[in-house]
Formats: C-alpha cells, structure tokens, sequence
C-alpha cells in the first residue's frame, strides 16, 4: 500500500467516526478558506481580518446608555463576535445565517469581537 493510499484509508477512516459537529467544522473551515477568510482561531488583536462562517447566536442587549446586537461568527475555529453599536435587530443578522465580515480583531472579556464590522450576507442554503 503506498502513502498516499494510507493516507486516504486514514482520512476515510476519521470521517466515518467523526462527529456531527466535527464534520461541520471541517466543512466550515473549508468554505471560508474557499472565500480567503482568515480562521478565527488564527485573529490576533489589532488585525483588520476578513472572517467567513455561520451565526450561531444573536442577541440584543438593552443598555442605559447604547443599545448593541451581539452576533457570535463561528468558521469551524473559533468564534468571533460581531457587535453592532446602537442597534436593535437588523435584516439577515439572524442565527444560522452564513455571512462575510470584516473589521479590526479586538478583545472584550477574553473573547474576540469586531465592533460595527462591514458584512456580506450569503445566500441562504
């Protein structure tokens, strides 16, 4: 058996015993890599980075002062979280969604965040 046919066996082996949720994180992984998005895993504060994935939760949160709509991006890596200033729902920013967003990485409570970021929604699957 050669290496390549090894390495097949091996991969074929991993998918048959992988997880739902495993699969679905390689196959977000690969679709954003598709696009030319950086992995989530791999933002670093500071970095204006274009990040590819799915909304798993929206939430809004009532402030005194400035209210926000918190969306967590997941691309299979990690999770990013987009936050719109002063906004209480908008149009498509809903959870399974998929969508592009760019922006400068921060971080807020030990989690990565884009404030306001620029966004491309995708068409719904």
């Amino acid at each position: 058996m050669t290496t390549e046919e090894r390495t097949g066996l091996r991969r074929f082996l991993s998918r048959l015993t992988a997880t739902d949720s495993e699969l679905d994180a390689e196959e977000l992984q690969r679709d954003s890599a598709k696009c030319g998005a950086v992995p989530a895993g791999d933002c670093r504060r500071g970095q204006v980075v274009s990040v590819s994935g799915r909304l798993r939760t929206v939430a809004y949160t009532p402030r005194t002062n400035l209210p926000t709509l918190e969306a967590d991006l997941y691309d299979g890596s990690d999770v990013v979280t987009l936050v719109f200033l002063g906004r209480r729902s908008i149009a498509g920013i809903e959870p399974g969604r998929q969508l592009t967003a760019r922006g400068r990485i921060a971080v807020r409570d030990d989690r990565k965040v884009i404030y306001n970021p620029y966004y491309e929604l995708e068409a719904p699957r």
